[in-house]
């Protein structure tokens, strides 16, 4: 049954009234958690960024920069699942446990179960759909042109302005799906032994419950990752660490308790 200010789910109960301080104090903690235990947040980040400039160096190489937008566009997709090693790290610390590099890695393998490697797959297809949508939207915009035969100045022309403007509001969709099924799930999938299925319909009921805060959560999310990726994706190596903390911290104040009321779950 549900009590006041949560709402059940499956075997779960989710809060219903996340509020801005809630987001405050998970960023605070997120920040935390990043300068007591740096190394790890700037190894997941160091992965993350060697990716985005080696795709990066990889389409101009190719002949290929108008693929840049929707790559770098599509790329935060992959974040929250290379935030997993963050929210095991940030798990171990509020349990006391040792932090080993073996322990965190680990986390990426799941609990044995594959339910993080099946919301692995999950990410690949999504950023796969998101190029394949990129691609018929330029077609449809600069079918004369031919993708990837043009320089980045393509995008100043008014076909090229208004393509932007079509891709950037159909990703912007897809993104906000993506963020609904993964914020909660990735870090309960680390944290409890659930199926990816039931993981995805605790985020949703998280979504629903609290619209207004995890949109804004959202927001802040896109917004600070598009202004850590400007310089060079150096940003990157400070903002996904503490927002991978930060999501932790959230999550554990979305989904707290069991249908009996038992503690949370953990992994040794």
């Amino acid at each position: 049954m549900a009590t006041a200010g949560r709402a059940q789910v499956a075997p779960y109960t989710v809060a219903r009234d996340i509020s801005m301080a809630d987001l405050r104090a998970a960023l605070a903690a997120g920040l935390r958690d990043f300068l007591a235990c740096p190394m790890f947040g700037l190894f997941f980040a160091g992965v993350y960024v060697g990716g985005g400039l080696f795709v990066a160096y990889a389409l101009f190489a190719w002949g290929s920069p108008t693929w840049l937008i929707p790559a770098a566009a599509g790329f935060p997709l992959i974040a929250p699942f290379v935030a997993v090693g963050l929210y095991e790290v940030s798990r171990r610390r509020e349990a006391g446990l040792p932090r080993s590099w073996g322990a965190v890695l680990g986390a990426l393998r799941g609990r044995g179960d594959e339910q993080i490697l099946s919301m692995g797959v999950i990410v690949f297809v999504a950023f796969s759909f998101w190029m394949i949508v990129a691609h018929s939207i330029f077609a449809i915009f600069l079918a004369e042109s031919g993708i990837g035969s043009e320089s980045l100045e393509i995008f100043t022309t008014t076909a090229g302005m208004a393509m932007l403007v079509v891709g950037s509001a159909i990703g912007g969709l897809m993104a906000l799906a993506f963020y609904a099924i993964t914020v909660m799930s990735l870090p309960m999938l680390v944290d409890r032994e659930v199926d990816f299925l039931t993981a995805i319909i605790t985020s949703l009921a998280v979504i629903r419950c609290n619209k207004p805060i995890m949109l804004a959560w959202a927001v802040i999310i896109a917004a600070l990752l598009f202004v850590a990726m400007l310089p060079g994706f150096l940003g990157l190596f400070v903002a996904l660490p503490v927002l991978g903390h930060a999501t932790w911290h959230l999550y554990r104040r979305a989904v707290s308790a069991t249908e009996d009321g038992a503690a949370p779950q953990s992994a040794q």
